[in-house]
């Protein structure tokens, strides 16, 4: 099955998006005439790889394909190509290798394409190297990637710390330079809400991006999209905290779902006996994960609990239907529709492997269910002491540290800080146990907000439970009614804004929104005035928005700044898939995350930039 998802299905045409960036792509590559050699930032090969096929860079003159890397590679072609991020790190990289063949003296032609845009920052870093001279350079504008029929993301690993630990706005202005493109090809989306400061932001740019261009056409005819819905990652740093217990969300906590695939042994999915394994060895292979995969679209959503029992009755139906056609005489039709369903089998197969890998190894674990009781009790707001306990006994045997700080965070943010002496302790311990070069980590921690003091006793987190029922009781994993379902019992507190957007409008839960940090704006495209910032006339409040001209449902854009995480997206698909609701709904993000990946971006690299 190809890395690419199959889009035919999405709420509309997303296929349009990834046309443009292959032909910009092939633009790119026919703009260096004759053979070339393609050097890639390796952190773009795997977005890449979902809008175009490698036979399509060697259909265009790419003769060989390397990471760009600190040690240069030989070759003898001419013409040499950057495709990277605009990072500092990475022009030093380039303008070291051009000095060396420049040393070798070997002439070559070489092109730099910045994806998205050029920052002066880059070019005065290839100036001070004194090869600025000796590069072309052109941008690449890819902005929304599409992961899926109802996913997007921009892979900016770092947006969450740029702004919120650096003060750097550059990811914020590429959300909404991607938004201001999507609206190019469906049309300006009439109503803008945004709910926290990096989201307030967004839309001020968006607002000012709409006016600068006044001729520009977008899209053509009634707009696709009837509104965009800008959360601030920050807002809810609780949710990303807590381990998903959906299927797709536990295959990204423990395997780590890569640009829309799993790397794993190649034993866990081949092997059927311990001859098989030591045949396969250890070599690792990539597992799509994409709506291409129909069962897979049938399992990623769920309670990973009822992951099992679908799977047993797929297989028991499989079985029987063997056993039927072997014992009694089919028609040529009935084999037909037989062996059809035999083409779902690998997929049986593959997804039984990973769902059993995922028991065993990790779910099954003693310490995986003392984890999830810990986070139940973080999240219904009771028995500091108990927790901060434990998190001091975590210390004391080096459990890993991302572990320790996602429990340690979520107890931070619902108990509105730690105690002043907890504070004081839990960072020395820290640092006594895993090492002081930890220190930057910590203190990036606090500059976020994520690590604080407690000033009085109030918090925000008890009146935020009662007044959006983030806790709900006795939810059925296996025929969910509510959202609480992907965390078994915990509804994400960023999807409980989103359903009450949508199902009650915003002002409906005005004072739980200003307990929340940052301010929460909304406007009309159309009129570009702004609306009162409490809410007082929502876009979807104002109007019945049952449907568009054609009877379809209007499409809602929810654009997580700062990351999203499976879990997320699987409650926010849950919404949209309830009866009476009147809304499709895409998510777009910075970063496709989880708590673990989303903590690695603030621990400072010395080799980065």
């Amino acid at each position: 099955m190809s890395q690419i998802p199959n889009l035919d299905n999405a709420p509309i045409n997303l296929s349009l998006i990834r046309d443009k960036a292959q032909e910009e792509l092939i633009d790119a590559l026919d703009s260096v005439k004759g053979k070339k050699v393609l050097y890639l930032d390796p952190k773009l090969s795997g977005p890449l790889a979902l809008i175009a096929q490698t036979s399509l860079l060697k259909e265009h003159g790419v003769e060989n394909l390397f990471h760009l890397a600190a040690e240069p590679v030989q070759s003898e072609c001419r013409n040499v190509m950057y495709l990277v991020r605009p990072r500092v790190s990475l022009m030093k990289t380039i303008a070291e290798q051009i000095r060396h063949d420049k040393d070798l003296q070997i002439p070559k032609n070489y092109s730099i394409y910045f994806m998205p845009r050029i920052t002066r920052i880059c070019q005065k870093i290839l100036e001070a190297n004194e090869v600025l001279g000796d590069v072309t350079l052109r941008e690449f504008p890819l902005y929304f990637i599409p992961f899926d029929e109802d996913v997007l993301s921009l892979e900016l690993d770092t947006a969450y710390k740029e702004y919120r630990v650096e003060g750097d706005t550059s990811a914020l202005w590429y959300v909404a330079r991607a938004i201001s493109n999507l609206q190019l090809l469906f049309g300006v989306i009439p109503n803008v809400k945004a709910k926290g400061k990096a989201a307030s932001q967004v839309a001020e740019m968006l607002k000012n991006m709409h006016k600068e261009n006044p001729g520009i056409t977008y899209g053509a005819g009634i707009p696709e999209i009837d509104t965009v819905i800008l959360l601030d990652r920050h807002v809810d740093m609780v949710t990303p905290m807590c381990s998903q217990l959906t299927y797709e969300g536990l295959l990204d906590e423990f395997l780590h779902i890569n640009n829309g695939t799993v790397e794993v042994d190649s034993s866990i999915i081949l092997a059927s006996s311990q001859n098989t394994k030591k045949q396969v060895g250890d070599k690792k292979i990539k597992v799509p994960l994409n709506s291409s995969d129909k069962l897979y679209r049938e399992l990623r959503d769920l309670n990973f609990g009822v992951v099992g029992q679908v799977l047993q009755r797929k297989t028991t139906t499989m079985k029987n239907d063997y056993a039927e056609v072997t014992t009694m005489s089919q028609s040529v039709s009935e084999l037909k529709d037989f062996v059809k369903k035999l083409n779902i089998l690998p997929e049986i197969t593959r997804h039984v492997s990973l769902a059993q890998h995922l028991s065993a190894t990790y779910t099954n674990k003693q310490s995986f269910l003392d984890q999830l009781h810990i986070e139940q009790t973080l999240v219904e707001g009771i028995n500091y002491d108990i927790t901060s306990t434990h998190i001091l006994t975590m210390i004391y045997k080096q459990e890993p540290l991302v572990s320790v700080l996602r429990l340690l965070i979520m107890l931070s943010l619902t108990s509105g800080g730690l105690k002043p002496k907890d504070f004081d302790n839990v960072r020395r311990e820290l640092l006594h146990s895993y090492g002081f070069e930890y220190m930057s980590l910590l203190s990036n921690l606090e500059k976020a907000g994520l690590l604080k003091k407690q000033e009085g006793r109030n918090t925000i987190w008890p009146p935020l439970i009662k007044a959006l029922k983030l806790v709900v009781e006795d939810v059925d994993d296996a025929n969910p009614n509510d959202i609480a379902y992907v965390f078994s019992g915990y509804a994400p507190l960023s999807v409980r804004i989103v359903e009450n957007c949508l199902k009650r409008g915003w002002r409906a839960i005005e004072g739980a929104l200003k307990l929340l940090p940052g301010s929460h704006l909304e406007w009309s495209q159309e009129t570009l005035n702004v609306v009162d910032p409490g809410f007082e006339a929502s876009g979807l409040e104002r109007q019945d928005n049952s449907g568009v001209a054609d009877g379809r449902r209007s499409l809602v854009l929810v654009v997580f700044i700062g990351g999203v995480t499976f879990a997320e997206i699987s409650a926010l698909r849950f919404l949209s898939a309830q009866e009476g609701m009147k809304y499709d709904l895409i998510v777009a993000t910075t970063k496709l995350i989880n708590g673990t990946t989303l903590l690695e971006t603030l621990i400072d690299d010395p080799t980065k930039d």
